[in-house]
């Protein structure tokens, strides 16, 4: 749910001094506030967001603005579905591609000859 208009954005007061303080291309400013909403002043400046485990690069555009810092670092990995099915789905993929290739070389050897 959004914030109360009442209460206006929330933005992280230490992370709006380190934005004050620093100028625009002095590399990123490394940051836990992740729920701290993307101000206009953010703008051109790149934030370390911290995902959990390590810190993500964020570069703050226009299109950003009122958005959250830790929408654009993202804390989970996916893997990927599937265990030995998927494995074989894979396999029988990557045969057909390398039967393809050696198809296509066969005929551009066929046609230098």
């Amino acid at each position: 749910m959004t914030r109360s208009l009442k209460k206006g954005p929330y933005i992280d007061v230490k992370l709006a001094k380190k934005v004050a303080a620093r100028k625009a291309n002095a590399g990123s400013i490394k940051t836990w506030a992740r729920a701290s909403m993307i101000a206009p002043e953010f703008v051109g400046y790149t934030f370390a967001v911290h995902t959990g485990k390590n810190f993500d690069d964020v570069f703050v555009t226009e299109d950003m603005v009122g958005h959250r810092l830790g929408e654009f670092a993202p804390t989970t990995r996916f893997g990927r579905h599937g265990g030995k099915m998927q494995k074989e789905i894979e396999q029988k993929a990557k045969a057909a591609e390398i039967a393809t290739a050696q198809a296509a070389k066969g005929a551009a050897d066929a046609k230098k000859k």
